[in-house]
């Protein structure tokens, strides 16, 4: 079986990669490694036989993937974060990842550790696998030849650090909840009266009652009271239409609507009450339908310029985009893939569906060259050299400048008719295949150098001393947010999923509140802690060698 392995290293990839995916799928207390169970496995089979490797195209083509995909999807929350307390936010986990940057460097004093196995900790600890391979890129970069004992020792130090980087995130989260008795449901309905958070999207029917809304301009009130919601249809003496910011409220009016259960409730008290009929039940005059759009000529735009009331008779009710539901308002940016909830005139449902494209076929072809083009100037920007202190310079490599790229292209949505975003699935397919690709190819070719060098370099060490940097990060920062800075423990809970960039992290967050404010935290963080994890592991291997 193993010379069968060795003649055919692309059975050997994919026999690793569906073992990992099987064990990452095991969950022990509710927790599970995910996709980088692969590696591990990789690290087993790779241990058998110092022939099975795989060629280093492979995994290399793995990492630009899953890095350009992780920067597109990220690009415009990465932007926006430097907005108000998003840059408060931000500078937060810098300064948590910088202290466990200095961690490692006391790791590596005082345990005796090389410089490639203090990086490969710090991004174990950290569980961030573009830092372990910008690690290892940073190493084939250097001067003479590198052996294969070389390469394996941050893969080592990364190994052994990382299950308790996820293990030691979550327990220290767990004990601190209870310790600090948080009632999440609280914290949720004061953060939505703030006008922040996601929630749970309802429609009603409202009746006018109020005689001071007979002849008001429903435009205008929604400038005057900032209501947060969107309204459908608006039926007058029994004759339904689409509500627009034209329409004029009369009395006893039908006007159905959608937002959160706490923001129709304040829209109600205004106009009048609920009423018992639903206008969302009659589709005879005003039908609705949740499209999919594929049409690459809206994508990247924003709903304020494509104005559909005028162009098309049409109102965007809800938006989702991938498991979460937005609502939209004229600042909200179309892209590809998501479903959208239209109102329109029944007889004119089928040219606004054509209008959006509807094709889920479409959304499952990617645009070969807007991603070709993209993926060749971020390796391009990987290539460039960047000065440090002392004479020395680091690259982004292959990790850091796909990535860069991605987050700028991924914020503009599109130039002129060359549309960079990928559809929501075609994202997630392309981000694991690489994610699998790189773990498979780099556990098996370190796995034989693994076992000789964890001897060799004390791994029981190694495995406390990222679990004290794991847990001293977590500490430092949920105190910090939650004791100091006041921050919602939900949101803070999605700011360590981000700093740590680990999915379950977050979905340990999400099973704890029960509602979407960790998601709130994750995304204000979650590209800047990446990219941060990438280029300070780099440092530490240059500034230690």
């Amino acid at each position: 079986m193993i010379d069968l392995l060795i003649a055919n290293p692309l059975l050997l990839l994919f026999v690793v990669a569906a073992i990992g995916y099987l064990f990452g799928r095991i969950k022990l207390a509710g927790i599970s490694l995910g996709v980088a169970a692969v590696l591990f496995v990789g690290l087993a089979f790779g241990a058998l036989h110092p022939d099975l490797r795989i060629p280093q195209i492979v995994y290399l083509l793995g990492l630009v993937l899953s890095v350009y995909t992780i920067g597109l999807s990220s690009g415009p929350s990465f932007f926006a974060s430097f907005q108000r307390k998003g840059l408060r936010d931000n500078i937060l986990v810098l300064g948590v990842i910088m202290l466990a940057a200095l961690g490692a460097v006391a790791a590596h004093r005082l345990l005796g550790l090389t410089p490639a196995m203090t990086a490969g900790m710090f991004a174990g600890s950290l569980t961030n696998t573009p830092a372990l391979a910008g690690v290892i890129e940073q190493l084939k970069n250097g001067t003479g030849s590198v052996s294969s004992a070389l390469l394996a020792e941050p893969v080592v130090g990364y190994s052994v650090t990382y299950p308790m980087g996820v293990l030691g995130m979550i327990l220290t989260a767990y004990l601190l909840q209870r310790f600090w008795k948080v009632d999440y449901a609280q914290e949720a309905r004061a953060l939505a009266a703030q006008g922040g958070g996601y929630e749970h999207l309802v429609n009603r029917t409202i009746c006018v009652t109020r005689p001071e809304m007979d002849g008001r301009n429903l435009g205008e009130l929604m400038r005057t009271f900032r209501w947060r919601v969107l309204f459908g249809r608006l039926q007058h003496n029994g004759e339904v239409e689409l509500a627009t910011s034209a329409s004029y409220l009369r009395h006893n009016d039908l006007l159905s609507a959608v937002g959160t259960e706490e923001e129709l409730a304040r829209v109600m008290a205004q106009i009048g009450e609920e009423a018992p009929d639903h206008l969302a039940l009659d589709r005879h005059t005003i039908d609705f339908r949740r499209v999919f759009v594929s049409n690459k000529e809206i994508a990247g735009k924003r709903l304020r310029e494509l104005d559909l009331p005028r162009t098309h008779g049409a109102i965007i009710t809800r938006l989702r985009r991938g498991d979460g539901e937005l609502l939209p308002n004229g600042d909200t940016v179309i892209e590809l893939g998501d479903m959208v909830r239209i109102v329109t005139r029944r007889e004119n449902m089928d040219a606004v569906s054509k209008f959006f494209g509807d094709s889920y076929r479409r959304l499952s072809e990617i645009d070969v060259v807007s991603l070709s083009l993209g993926l060749a100037l971020g390796l391009l920007l990987g290539m460039v050299p960047i000065p440090l202190p002392g004479g020395m310079s680091f690259a982004l490599g292959f990790a850091g400048g796909p990535l860069l790229v991605a987050l700028i292209l991924g914020w503009l949505e599109r130039t002129g008719p060359i549309v960079w975003s990928l559809p929501y699935s075609a994202n997630l397919t392309i981000r694991q295949l690489g994610l699998t690709l790189f773990l498979a190819g780099i556990g098996i070719n370190s796995g034989h150098s693994f076992v000789t060098t964890f001897a060799q370099s004390g791994g029981l060490a190694i495995f406390f001393a990222g679990t004290l940097m794991t847990c001293t990060a977590a500490l430092t920062l949920l105190v910090v947010a939650h004791k100091f800075l006041k921050i919602p423990m939900g949101i803070c809970l999605g700011m360590l999923a981000g700093m740590q960039t680990q999915a379950a992290v977050l979905a340990f967050a999400n099973d704890q509140t029960r509602n979407d404010m960790p998601t709130i935290g994750y995304t204000t963080v979650y590209p800047m802690a990446t990219i941060g994890k990438i280029v300070l592991a780099q440092v530490l291997l240059l500034w230690l060698t």
